[in-house]
């Protein structure tokens, strides 16, 4: 089964597999229909950017602005992508990418909110010898082949000239990459943190692009089904008002912020903290340039460069129309 946004938790040991178009297939024929909780149900995976609204459970910041919402812990990030295609929920935390496929499929979904982007928690690392990108002509790259990796290289090689073709890659999972490539059996390696930060410290390599270079295209949202923005619109609402009191306090106490999402993924404090640097939360002036049609670096703006890499590689059927895949109306009532 191909997977195009493939990621591990930051634990290397616990799994965070990100949504494929056979899952998405299959939670299409599976029906729409809302719970009838009177809550706003929302799925969480272990991503930083998804993690946070666990803050904003812990510190009232939901009560505080009148939303009725229940997180859904999913351990495996592609059950709760068929979960809110079934109609289990009512929006889920989930990538653009893995957004588009279900749009291209017709499914009634919106992002309404940025949570964040990857900014550097992504990375190409390569040995010593490897100076700049014409040094990497020839040489081998781990990585997992059609997961978020695979897509950095393909941009990273874009952006500088290069082609695939012009690489060997070797088909690996992140861990077992980032072992290869300490190993010497590999010139280079594309993976996330905390492989990323134990790589550069070791001396064995550097980061030669990373997702701060690719700004825009790796974006973590919540997306909801419109029933249940026509439905739960106030609860919405005030859920992102309460993400902006939720980056808020991550940027202005960042230690308390990591002590709360750390026990989330069973990780010590000190261990979340590599995960923060490289996570850009999205504050409301982002969210507002995000979900602007007309800007270059918003959802739609940056949706043909990753519809094409999922087009190219069979990851989903036909050509989703990202216009109908936003909602920037909740925001617009979020900031009134």
């Amino acid at each position: 089964m191909r997977l195009f946004r493939s990621r591990r938790s930051p634990s290397p040991s616990s799994n965070r597999v990100r949504a494929t178009l056979g899952v998405v297939a299959l939670a299409f024929g599976l029906g729409h229909a809302l719970p009838a909780a009177a809550e706003v149900k929302v799925g969480v995976s272990d991503w930083p950017g998804w993690v946070a609204w666990y803050v904003a459970e812990q510190k009232g910041f939901f009560k505080k602005h009148g939303a009725d919402v229940k997180l859904v812990w999913f351990a495996n990030y592609t059950d709760s992508i068929s979960a809110l295609s079934a109609g289990q929920l009512d929006a889920n935390s989930q990538t653009w990418s893995d957004t588009l496929g279900p749009l291209a499929k017709g499914l009634p979904l919106k992002a309404i909110l940025v949570n964040d982007n990857s900014a550097g928690n992504d990375a190409l690392l390569v040995s010593p010898k490897i100076k700049s990108f014409a040094d990497l002509k020839g040489k081998s790259v781990a990585l997992e082949q059609y997961s978020v990796s695979h897509f950095v290289l393909a941009t990273a090689l874009a952006k500088n000239g290069l082609k695939p073709a012009d690489v060997k890659i070797t088909n690996l999972a992140a861990g077992d990459a980032a072992a290869a490539f300490i190993a010497g059996r590999v010139d280079a390696a594309v993976v996330w943190n905390p492989w990323i930060d134990q790589i550069t410290k070791s001396g064995k390599g550097r980061t030669l692009f990373t997702s701060k270079d690719m700004p825009g295209l790796i974006p973590d949202l919540l997306v909801a089904q419109d029933k249940a923005i026509a439905a739960k619109r106030k609860d919405l609402v005030g859920m992102i008002k309460a993400w902006f009191d939720t980056e808020k306090f991550i940027r202005e106490q960042p230690a308390e912020a990591a002590k709360i999402m750390s026990k989330v993924v069973s990780l010590k404090p000190e261990e979340y903290t590599v995960f923060l640097p490289g996570t850009k939360f999205f504050d409301a002036a982002a969210n507002k340039t995000a979900l602007d049609a007309k800007a270059p670096g918003s959802l739609v703006g940056v949706a043909p460069t990753i519809a094409s890499f999922l087009l190219t590689h069979k990851l989903i059927e036909g050509k989703p129309d990202p216009l109908k895949g936003v909602d920037a109306s909740l925001l617009a009532d979020a900031l009134k």
